[in-house]
């Protein structure tokens, strides 16, 4: 066998590769232009006001928050998605560059976040939320960010201050509520409530309207069954990065 035609089936080979892996790189981005296509699709919807629903996630601040998260990660992995795809079918070594820097950025930002949370962990303690709870809750401000999002997570977890009822003594709450021991975000919320028994609640009289668990430990139970989930997901969505930055730059270096 002469040297040429080794060296023909090396290049034929060497082709063959490149070529499995465009369309495989392809295939990838088109799904994740797919998913942020649907997100883009979802985030628009509830902002257009179908049928009052913005009325609906805008009295919740995290539900509010979360939308326009969506949209931000929808934009993103559209646009991932749509430079991955154009750089891998049409060969162009700009896009795939374009592709990689964006790639690239993303996981140093990831891996950022995770050094920070484990810098200031100290800071994600049930003592330093109470802390802060005390100082800067206010009650019924809704014009208040901090004051309405600790609303919010009241009334969604079904837990009252950060360790129980008893965060809101000597707090700022109570200079502003002298009359009340505990917000209305803490009273159950059964449906049959009525104005008498919200009075009893905050005044301290129902202990039975109240809710008497943490929003500390409610959250952590709430969390504790999908911390593995999440942290599976992390991992999975690290190794896909790293594979498609690889097969980024190999088709970078590959075409001519």
């Amino acid at each position: 066998m002469g040297q040429g035609e080794v060296s023909a089936r090396g290049s034929a080979m060497e082709g063959d590769c490149l070529s499995c892996m465009k369309y495989l790189m392809f295939i990838f981005n088109f799904f994740i232009f797919l998913g942020g296509s649907f997100l883009l699709g979802v985030g628009v919807w509830v902002l257009l006001d179908p049928m009052g629903f913005r009325e609906i996630v805008a009295a919740n601040p995290l539900l509010f928050t979360g939308v326009y998260v969506i949209l931000a990660m929808g934009g993103m992995l559209f646009l991932l998605g749509f430079l991955g795809c154009c750089g891998a079918i049409r060969e162009n070594k700009c896009l795939l560059l374009f592709f990689f820097m964006l790639i690239l950025f993303i996981f140093l930002a990831e891996l950022a976040a995770a050094i920070l949370a484990f810098l200031f962990r100290e800071h994600l303690t049930r003592d330093y939320f109470s802390r802060e709870l005390k100082r800067h809750y206010q009650g019924r401000n809704n014009s208040d960010v901090f004051t309405s999002t600790w609303n919010a997570i009241m009334t969604t977890f079904d837990c009252c201050g950060v360790s129980g009822p008893e965060d809101f003594e000597e707090s700022l709450f109570r200079l502003l509520s002298p009359n009340k021991l505990v917000p209305e975000a803490c009273c159950q919320r059964n449906g049959y409530l009525g104005d008498v028994s919200v009075e009893q609640c905050v005044s301290g009289g129902g202990v039975a309207f109240r809710h008497n668990k943490g929003c500390y430990s409610a959250m952590v139970d709430y969390f504790e069954t999908y911390i593995y989930t999440a942290g599976a997901l992390a991992i999975v969505v690290l190794t896909i990065e790293l594979f498609a930055m690889v097969f980024a730059m190999c088709l970078f270096k590959g075409i001519q």
